[in-house]
């Protein structure tokens, strides 16, 4: 039988969103490392992403009406992905970049859970992906640190993963955003995280520039400004409204599959025999979920 046109397009689509986003460490991690503030560092990757699409819309010549009530909706995706790129950065200050990615990856759980809640029943091989992909998140994690894993950066994780398991919730069932563009979409959410993030600098009374002023730290601002940003956000939305939000959150296993090699190639982060298992028990998880459910 052959994949659906709906198929086609939201799978690659998922699994683009896991790898791009599992790109976070490569790009924050050197900043980080080097002092720059939590919030400057969002809030020039969101402020760089917004310049981006906007010229992209003005060049598209694409409308950027909204309604009151899509206002609303926009607002509360884009608290909802601020605070999961804020807990996240935050996490990497405690526990290694790839544990801490590695965890965010427990949504499609948390999305499972959320859309029962609301009386959407996932399927047996939907439910079967999510179980082996958690347990094999959860022998990444086992293998993932140095011994010594933070409790703070845990939960900071974990919350992460929780607000973004409700942003892609509400990207799947919202009908009043239903008719605006994937990229108006991407625009406005950054919007707000651009505002909020400009807002936490102000209050802190630090500098934003403060060590970001420097080659390498303005191509590693765009470069998280376009991947794990743009790239990662538009394809979320469009995976989920082709493939649904728990099939689309389980693709996203390329994001700690992803994480976990940046760790290990860019930072000396340990990949050991458990961290192998849990991504080859993820991706055939993933490949099984694909074949069983391409109606």
């Amino acid at each position: 039988m052959k994949l659906s046109k709906k198929a086609l397009i939201g799978y690659p689509a998922g699994i683009l969103t896991g790898i791009t986003y599992g790109l976070n460490p490569l790009f924050a991690m050197p900043l980080l490392m080097a002092g720059a503030a939590v919030q400057s560092v969002l809030f020039f990757r969101y402020g760089i992403a917004v310049l981006l699409l906007g010229i992209y819309l003005l060049a598209r010549r694409e409308s950027f009406r909204i309604d009151l009530r899509q206002a609303g909706v926009l607002l509360v995706l884009g608290l909802l992905y601020t605070s999961s790129s804020l807990f996240l950065f935050e996490a990497y200050r405690y526990v290694a970049s790839g544990l801490a990615t590695t965890l965010v990856f427990l949504y499609p759980v948390l999305v499972a859970i959320i859309m029962v809640f609301m009386g959407k029943i996932p399927s047996w091989p939907v439910w079967m992906s999510i179980a082996a992909t958690f347990a094999g998140v959860v022998i990444m994690t086992d293998g993932g640190g140095d011994g010594s894993t933070n409790a703070t950066g845990v939960w900071l994780s974990i919350c992460s993963a929780l607000v973004y398991a409700f942003f892609i919730v509400i990207i799947n069932r919202s009908k009043v955003i239903s008719g605006i563009s994937n990229t108006l979409l991407t625009f406005y959410v950054l919007t707000v995280g651009a505002f909020v993030f400009l807002g936490i600098a102000a209050c802190s009374g630090s500098s934003l520039t403060d060590h970001l002023c420097s080659l390498p730290a303005i191509l590693d601002l765009i470069g998280l400004a376009v991947l794990p940003t743009i790239v990662s956000t538009a394809t979320l939305a469009v995976a989920t409204r082709n493939i649904g939000a728990t099939k689309a959150s389980v693709l996203g296993v390329f994001e700690p599959i992803t994480a976990i090699l940046v760790g290990t190639l860019a930072f000396e982060e340990p990949l050991t025999a458990n961290i192998m298992t849990g991504i080859a028990i993820s991706i055939i998880a993933v490949t099984f979920m694909i074949y069983a459910t391409k109606r």
